[in-house]
């Protein structure tokens, strides 16, 4: 198996996850869409998960994958000759950004309909994390290659928010998998305004088609169109009709975007499609950035300390230097 880059502690020895297994399946999924909190070590290039505390783990971090995953629906059937997922690949890992503004708003990106993988969803910044490259320095050069966004040292914090585990198709009826990731989804907090970070994006319209800065109420809507369940929710009553985006031309150069809210409720269709919708994966980032701005606001207004993911970092992985 080539360089494994997530690595799984079950019996007390670390091995690289199997393609066609569920990483969340493996670990011991929390029942309904409860995510389980797992062990890992963020080291370069890598990352290892167990359900229980090992020697170097440096976070304790939620990890889910969706209702509908296919390597969960795998993992329920035995094998055949039709069976078309490799056995001897391992599983990626991916880093994704949730910018957060100095006002709490943060970024989403489209990505380019030409795209092979996940065309036309409204996800933040992110990629693929490259042997040896820290996980916060892949996040920060996504972010730079998609957006063009390079943040000043010394003027953002980040902290891991959670783990997702992402398989495109992202479900068994488009057909067997072809990618298979862990995502890892970093909160970056600038010290600069919505405006401020905006006025110097320059989208690569290779990979990105459109932008747009979710408020906290938004994106709190968009966050509880859980896929693959159907449970109503009741969402606020003052929602827009629509929210201000930002639409690459075809010269280059960006015009606004009136981007209609239901875009942004849609959930994942049961049959192949790239319909504009916002990633399952991303639904969850943007609950867990609430939760955790929830926190921060209600430790800022108490004496009393409330326990984050940063309390599970060693020493200097709580800034950006």
């Amino acid at each position: 198996m080539a360089a494994a880059r997530v690595l799984l502690l079950l019996s007390g020895h670390p091995e690289a996850a199997t393609f066609s297994r569920s990483v969340c399946g493996l670990l011991g999924p929390r029942p309904g869409l409860e995510p389980r909190l797992t062990h890992c070590a963020l080291k370069r290039g890598r990352l290892v998960l167990s359900r229980r505390p090992f020697p170097g783990a440096s976070a304790k971090l939620p990890l889910q994958r969706p209702p509908f995953c296919p390597f969960a629906a795998l993992d329920q059937r035995p094998s055949g000759p039709g069976t078309q997922v490799p056995s001897k690949r391992g599983v990626d890992l991916g880093v994704a950004v949730i910018l957060q503004s100095s006002d709490q708003t943060v970024l989403l990106t489209r990505r380019t309909r030409t795209l092979n993988v996940s065309p036309n969803l409204w996800v933040p910044p992110g990629g693929h994390v490259e042997l040896d490259e820290e996980l916060l320095d892949g996040g920060l050069r996504e972010l730079w290659e998609e957006s063009g966004l390079q943040l000043p040292q010394g003027q953002f914090s980040w902290v891991p928010l959670g783990l997702w585990e992402s398989a495109y198709p992202p479900r068994l009826s488009w057909g067997f998998p072809k990618y298979h990731h862990i995502v890892l989804y970093l909160l970056v907090v600038s010290q600069e305004s919505q405006q401020q970070l905006q006025a110097r994006i320059q989208p690569n319209p290779n990979e990105v088609s459109a932008l747009v800065w979710l408020e906290p109420e938004v994106a709190g809507a968009v966050a509880i169109t859980e896929d693959g369940t159907e449970t109503t929710r009741l969402f606020p009553q003052d929602l827009p009709p629509s929210v201000m985006a930002m639409e690459l031309q075809d010269d280059g150069r960006t015009g606004p975007l009136a981007l209609p809210m239901s875009t942004l409720l849609r959930t994942t269709p049961t049959t192949p499609g790239d319909i504009e919708r916002v990633s399952t994966g991303t639904k969850f980032a943007l609950r867990l950035w609430l939760q955790h701005l929830g926190s921060a606001a209600q430790a800022d207004s108490g004496p009393a300390k409330k326990e984050s993911n940063m309390d599970h970092l060693p020493p200097n992985q709580g800034s950006g230097n």
